[in-house]
C-alpha cells in the first residue's frame, strides 16, 4: 500500500513530492509504515490521514482509544499475526469479525485473517500510531504463536508414554477436530507460506515439540507448541492428508491441497516418519506461483545460458543436471522442458514425485511398490513415439543403460544425478557400468548447480573486503586488487533480520567437446577432466559464486557455505 498511498497523497496535494521522498528515506531506516512515518515527521495529521484513507476506500474509520475490546475478541487473532499484519480485532457481528487496519485494501491480509479465524472479515481504518499503541498495550511478548492456543495449559507437561499405544483412536480423532488444534495447524501452514518457506518440520522430542521452517535453504526454529498436543497435531495433519491416523508404526506419505484466497492453490507434500518420541512430520510446500520457469532469471550468465539452450535444442543426446538434494535441479529441468514444450514435440517425464503439473507434458508418477520404476517408465516411453524424455533420476545401471540407448537412437534425454560437480558425473556413469565410448557418444552437456541466498535488496550495504579472502577463494591476485568492497545485508523487517531474501543458482556448465571425449575414453580422472574443462572456458561453481559476489548478488560467506567441497 505504501507506494500507492504516497502517490495518491501527492496527487491530492496533501503532501509534496519532496516530503514524500523524505518520508520514504526515513521509512527505509526505521522499517515503519509510510502513514506512521508521515505523522511522526509532522508532515500529515494522523486524523486527517485516517479520514482520507477511509473516504478513498469507502470503509468506516475507528478510534481505537475509544473502543473497549474484550480479551475474548483479542484472542481471536494470534499475536504474531496481529503484529505482522498490523491488524486489531475489534468486535464480532454474527459470522463476521470487524478488524481495524491501516490498509483496508490489503486483500492478502484479509484473506489470511479469514483463513486463520474462520470469520468473514470487515475492515475499518485506524491510524498506524493507534494500531502500534494497541499492539504494545494488549498483546504480551511472552509467547510467539500463542493466542491460537489459549484453551491449553502447558504448565505441568509430563514425559509422554513413548509408545502412545494406550491412546484411543477415537479420542485422537476428536482432539484433532477441536478448534485450537485446527487453528494451530492452519497457522503453521499459512505462516510458512507467508514467510516463503519451502519445508515445514514438526519434530517431537522427549520433553518438547518444535516447529521449524526451511527458508531460502536454511532451517529456522519458529515455535514450540505444548508437548501434550503432538498427537492431536499429527492426527489433524493425517486427516488433512487422507492418511491412516491409526497407523503410528510405519512411515506414511500424503498430500494436502490448500486454497488460499479466491484463486491461489498450494500443495503440501506430507511425509510422516515414526521416531523414538512420536511421529516426525515434514511438509514440502509446492507453490506453483513461486515456480520460476524463465531460464533467463535462474542465475545463468548469458554465455553459459546460450550453451545450455544450444544443448537442449539439439534433436538427440543426453543432458544431465547434477547437485545435492534441494539444489534446484528440478526447477532447471522444468524450465528446460517449458522452453521445449511446443505443439510438434511429444514430451514424457518420469518423476518421483511429480512436484508440479506442466500442461502439454505427459508426467508419470513413479510407484516402486508395483514395479513402476524409472527403468520401466523409460522403456514404456520409448514405445510411445517420444521426442523428449525426462527421467527424474538415474539411480542404477539399468536406468542409465536405457537412457543412453534412448539418447543414441534419436531422442533428447534429460535427467539428474547426485554428484558434487560436473566432471564427477562422467565418472559416476562409468562406475555404474556404462562403457566410455557410449558416454562420449550420448552425453551432450553436464550441468552442476547449487542454490545460494541472495542479499536482501532493502538492507544491502557495502562492506570492506581483504584481497587475500578473494584470492583464497580462487580469484586471480591481479583481479582481486581491483576490488576493495563487497555487499552484505544488514538485516531488516523485509528479510526477518537475516540479511538474505530469495535464492539464486550457481552453475557449472561442462560441454563435451572432442578433447574431453578423448580424455574420457583414455580413463582420465574427475580432477583431470575438471582442469581441462576450465582451460577450455568452463567456470567452476566457486568461480560462478565469485562472479555473483563481485556483482553484489550474494555474500562471501554464502558462496563458501554452498561450494565448500569445490
Amino acid at each position: 500500500m505504501d507506494d500507492r498511498l504516497g502517490d495518491i497523497l501527492v496527487r491530492k496535494s496533501l503532501i509534496s513530492e519532496v516530503e514524500l521522498n523524505k518520508a520514504r528515506h526515513e521509512q527505509k531506516k526505521t522499517g515503519k509504515r509510510l502513514g506512521y512515518t508521515l505523522s511522526k515527521m509532522g508532515m500529515l495529521d494522523e486524523e486527517n490521514l485516517t479520514s482520507f484513507i477511509a473516504n478513498h476506500y469507502g470503509v468506516p474509520s475507528i478510534n481505537l482509544n475509544e473502543e473497549e475490546v474484550t480479551p475474548e475478541i483479542i484472542k481471536l487473532v494470534p499475536e504474531n499475526i496481529a503484529k505482522r499484519l498490523r491488524v486489531i480485532p475489534v468486535k464480532r457481528a454474527g459470522s463476521s469479525l470487524i478488524v481495524a487496519m491501516a490498509d483496508p485494501s490489503d486483500i492478502y491480509a484479509i484473506d489470511e485473517l479469514k483463513f486463520v479465524t474462520g470469520y468473514n472479515i470487515e475492515p475499518m481504518v485506524a491510524s498506524d500510531a493507534a494500531i502500534e499503541d494497541f499492539l504494545e498495550k494488549h498483546y504480551s511478548e511472552t509467547i510467539e504463536f500463542d493466542e491460537t492456543m489459549f484453551d491449553f495449559d502447558d504448565e505441568e507437561v509430563e514425559f509422554d508414554d513413548m509408545s502412545d499405544e494406550g491412546q484411543n483412536i477415537l479420542d485422537l480423532e476428536k482432539a484433532s477436530e477441536e478448534a485450537p488444534v485446527i487453528k494451530l495447524v492452519n497457522f503453521i501452514l499459512l505462516s510458512a507460506i507467508k514467510k516463503g518457506a519451502s519445508d515445514i518440520h514438526i519434530e517431537p522430542y522427549e520433553k518438547f515439540l518444535r516447529v521449524r521452517y526451511r527458508i531460502d535453504g536454511v532451517l529456522h526454529e519458529e515455535m514450540k507448541p505444548p508437548h501434550k498436543m503432538k498427537n492431536a497435531i499429527t492426527s489433524r495433519i493425517k486427516i488433512m492428508s487422507n492418511l491412516d491416523i491409526a497407523e503410528r508404526r510405519l512411515p506414511q506419505d500424503g498430500r494436502i491441497k490448500l486454497k488460499v484466497g479466491k484463486s491461489k492453490e498450494i500443495d503440501f507434500r506430507v511425509s510422516i516418519l515414526p521416531t523414538l518420541f512420536g511421529e516426525k512430520i515434514v511438509m514440502r510446500i509446492l507453490d506453483k506461483s513461486n515456480l520460476q520457469l524463465d531460464m533467463t532469471k535462474l542465475g545463468f550468465e548469458q554465455q553459459y545460458l546460450d550453451i545450455f539452450k544450444n544443448a537442449i535444442h539439439k534433436p538427440f543426446g543426453m543432458i544431465l543436471v547434477t547437485g545435492p538434494t534441494g539444489s534446484g535441479k528440478t526447477t532447471t529441468l522444468y524450465s528446460a522442458l517449458t522452453e521445449l514444450n511446443q505443439i510438434d514435440k511429444n514430451i514424457s517425464t518420469a518423476e518421483d514425485p511429480v512436484e508440479f503439473n506442466l500442461p502439454g507434458i505427459n508426467q508419470v508418477q513413479i510407484k516402486d511398490g508395483i514395479g513402476l520404476d524409472f527403468a520401466a517408465s523409460l522403456r514404456s516411453f520409448l514405445r510411445q513415439d517420444p521426442d523428449i524424455v525426462m527421467v527424474g533420476e538415474i539411480r542404477d545401471f539399468e536406468t542409465a543403460e536405457i537412457a543412453v540407448k534412448a539418447a543414441l537412437t534419436g531422442h533428447l534425454v534429460l535427467s539428474t544425478l547426485h554428484t558434487n560437480d560436473a566432471p564427477a558425473t562422467i565418472n559416476r556413469l562409468l562406475n555404474m557400468g556404462i562403457e566410455p565410448f557410449l558416454v562420449t557418444a550420448s552425453v551432450n552437456l553436464v550441468l552442476a548447480q547449487r542454490l545460494c541466498r541472495k542479499i536482501c535488496t532493502e538492507c544491502k550495504a557495502e562492506v570492506p573486503i581483504e584481497q587475500e579472502v578473494l584470492v583464497k577463494m580462487g580469484l586471480k591476485p591481479e583481479n582481486a586488487q581491483k576490488i576493495d568492497h563487497v555487499y552484505k545485508g544488514k538485516g531488516c523487517n523485509y528479510c526477518n533480520d537475516s540479511g538474505y531474501k530469495g535464492r539464486v543458482a550457481l552453475y557449472e556448465v561442462m560441454w563435451l567437446y572432442d578433447d574431453i571425449k578423448e580424455m574420457i575414453i583414455q580413463g582420465a580422472s574427475s580432477a583431470e577432466l575438471k582442469s581441462a574443462a576450465i582451460k577450455n572456458g568452463m567456470k567452476s561453481l566457486r568461480m560462478s559464486g565469485l562472479t555473483k559476489i563481485i556483482n553484489g548478488v550474494t555474500t562471501v560467506a554464502e558462496v563458501q557455505r554452498v561450494t565448500a567441497g569445490d
